[in-house]
């Protein structure tokens, strides 16, 4: 499922027009990287979590030139499902 689609189906079954759909998820979407950008976590209840992961340092290497790259610390936008959506995941997709 696309953005698009997804809108279409938010403003079908609520009944609000697509703008306000397109409008509120990008506002959403923004407001989730941002938050993320600045170092703060979302957590959204039955949903799930945005966090930022840590990676530490290490040393990485290119095999093409077969040379050593330090690869530094850095950081990563990651998302943690809730349990109740993990379990309602799980079970739809064992009954089909």
């Amino acid at each position: 499922m696309r953005k698009s689609d997804l809108i279409n189906v938010i403003s079908e079954k609520t009944g609000i027009p697509k703008v306000d759909v397109l409008v509120t998820l990008e506002t959403m979407l923004g407001e989730i990287k941002t938050n993320l950008a600045a170092g703060r976590n979302i957590y959204i209840r039955g949903f799930g979590s945005f966090v930022t992961k840590k990676r530490a340092a290490k040393i990485g290497r290119n095999i093409k030139y077969n040379t050593i790259v330090e690869i530094p610390e850095h950081f990563v936008p990651a998302f943690k499902p809730a349990k109740e959506f993990m379990e309602e995941v799980r079970s739809k997709l064992k009954s089909e």
